[in-house]
C-alpha cells in the first residue's frame, strides 16, 4: 500500500492538471494560426481586357430636347363657317395640302361686284378718252373752251383712279378668297384638330384650327460647357458641322445621327453652357418635338493611339495607374492619360498594345498580388 501523500501536495497536483487542460485549445489554436501564417493567400479572381491601337472618335455627352424647326398654328385669316377638313389627325402632309375650307360664297359675291365696277370704270374711260380726242383735235377755243379740255382730261385722270381702285379691291377679294382654303405651310405632321365642319370661325380666332410641324429634318437643342466651344469649332467664323448622333434615354438604342447647325449669341452666365442647335434627317419619324433624348457630340479624332476600357484605369495619390497581369501577377503601372470618356481611356505613356489590364477585380489587389482569371461579367473589350 502507497504511503499517503501529504494535502499540500494533493492540490498542487490538480491545480497543475487544471492549467494543462486548459492550455490544450490555446496550443491547438496557436498551432492553427501557425499552419494559416505559412500557407499562401489564394488568388484574386479577376477580369482582364487587353490593350489596343487603333483610332479614337472625342465625344461630348449631353441631353437635349427634341424641337421642330418650324411649327405654325393655322388660324383662319376670314370670318365664315367651316364646310370641310380634309385632314386626318396626326397625318403626315406635303406643303401646300389643301387642309380645310371656308366658307366663300360672300367672298365670291364681293369680288364679281369689284370686277363690274372696274369694267364699268374702264367703259366710262374709253368714252372720256374719246371726247377728250375729239376736243383737242377741235383745237379752237371759240369752240371748245380751254377750260373744258381740261376738266375733260380730269375727268380721264378720275376715272383711271377709279379703275386703280377697282384693281385694288379685286385683289384684295381674292387675297381674302385664298384665305377660305386652309393649307399646309410647310411638308409636316399634322395635330389634333380644334373645329369641325359647320363651325363658325372668326379671323385670327386664338385656337386655331390645327398645328402642322415639320419633322424632317427636325433639330435638337441640347447644351455644352464653355471649355468645349473650341473643339465644337463656335468661333466667330460660325464654323459648323460637326457630327452628333441622338440616343434614347431609356434604351440606349441610336435613333439619328446630324449635324451642328447653329449656337446661341451667348454664353448663360448662371451655368457656363451654351445652347447648341443639331440638325437631323428625320424620315423614319424616330424623333418626335418634346423628346428628351442623350447626345454624343464628336469634337475630334486620334488617330492610330493606345486604348484601353475606362474600367482598368484607377486614381491614386500619385496619378492615374492600372494593374497589368503578367505571369499570374498583377504589377502596378503608373500611366499618362490623354482622354477620356465614359468607355475608354487613350494612354500617352505606360502600357503598349498586347498588356493585359486588369478591369473587374481590383479592389482586392496590391502589387504583387497572385491573380485568377475569369470572364467578365459584361465583357472588357476596350472599346467599352
Amino acid at each position: 500500500m502507497l504511503p499517503a501523500l501529504p494535502r499540500h501536495r494533493v492540490l498542487l497536483l490538480v491545480v497543475v492538471a487544471i492549467v494543462a487542460v486548459a492550455a490544450i485549445p490555446a496550443w491547438r489554436a496557436f498551432q492553427s494560426s501557425d499552419a494559416k501564417a505559412a500557407r499562401k493567400p489564394d488568388p484574386v479572381p479577376v477580369s482582364v481586357a487587353a490593350v489596343q491601337r487603333r483610332d479614337v472618335v472625342h465625344r461630348i455627352a449631353s441631353i437635349g430636347t427634341v424641337q421642330s424647326l418650324q411649327t405654325v398654328v393655322l388660324r383662319p385669316q376670314v370670318t365664315g363657317v367651316v364646310t370641310a377638313v380634309l385632314f386626318d389627325e396626326g397625318q403626315l402632309v406635303e406643303r401646300g395640302a389643301l387642309l380645310a375650307r371656308i366658307d366663300d360664297r360672300t367672298i365670291r359675291a364681293n369680288l364679281a361686284r369689284a370686277e363690274a365696277e372696274k369694267a364699268s370704270r374702264e367703259a366710262e374711260l374709253r368714252s372720256a378718252e374719246l371726247d377728250l380726242a375729239r376736243y383737242r383735235e377741235l383745237g379752237d377755243p371759240r369752240i371748245v373752251p380751254r377750260q373744258a379740255i381740261d376738266q375733260q382730261a380730269a375727268r380721264v385722270e378720275q376715272l383711271k383712279a377709279g379703275i386703280a381702285a377697282a384693281e385694288a379691291a379685286i385683289e384684295a377679294h381674292r387675297v381674302e378668297l385664298g384665305y377660305t382654303r386652309i393649307v399646309a405651310p410647310v411638308r409636316g405632321r399634322v395635330g389634333i384638330r380644334r373645329i369641325d365642319p359647320g363651325n363658325l370661325v372668326q379671323a385670327g380666332a386664338e385656337g386655331g384650327i390645327v398645328t402642322v410641324t415639320q419633322v424632317d429634318p427636325i433639330s435638337v437643342v441640347f447644351t455644352v460647357p464653355q471649355a468645349a466651344l473650341g473643339a465644337l469649332d463656335a468661333g466667330p467664323d460660325g464654323r459648323r458641322g460637326r457630327r452628333v448622333v441622338a440616343y434614347d434615354r431609356d434604351a440606349g438604342t441610336e435613333l439619328a445621327a446630324g449635324r451642328i447647325a447653329s449656337f446661341d449669341n451667348q454664353i448663360d452666365t448662371a451655368t457656363g453652357t451654351l445652347r447648341v442647335r443639331a440638325e437631323f434627317a428625320n424620315p423614319d419619324g424616330r424623333l418626335w418635338p418634346g423628346q428628351f433624348v442623350a447626345l454624343q457630340v464628336e469634337t475630334g479624332l486620334s488617330e492610330d493611339v493606345t486604348v484601353v476600357p475606362a474600367r482598368a484605369v484607377n486614381e491614386g495619390l500619385a496619378g492615374a495607374f492600372v494593374y497589368r497581369v503578367r505571369d499570374g501577377k498583377a504589377e502596378v503601372v503608373p500611366v499618362e492619360t490623354r482622354y477620356r470618356d465614359e468607355d475608354l481611356v487613350v494612354i500617352a505613356r505606360g502600357v503598349a498594345p498586347g498588356d493585359e489590364l486588369v478591369v473587374d477585380g481590383q479592389s482586392r489587389l496590391r502589387d504583387g498580388s497572385a491573380v485568377k482569371l475569369v470572364a467578365p461579367a459584361g465583357g472588357a473589350d476596350a472599346a467599352g
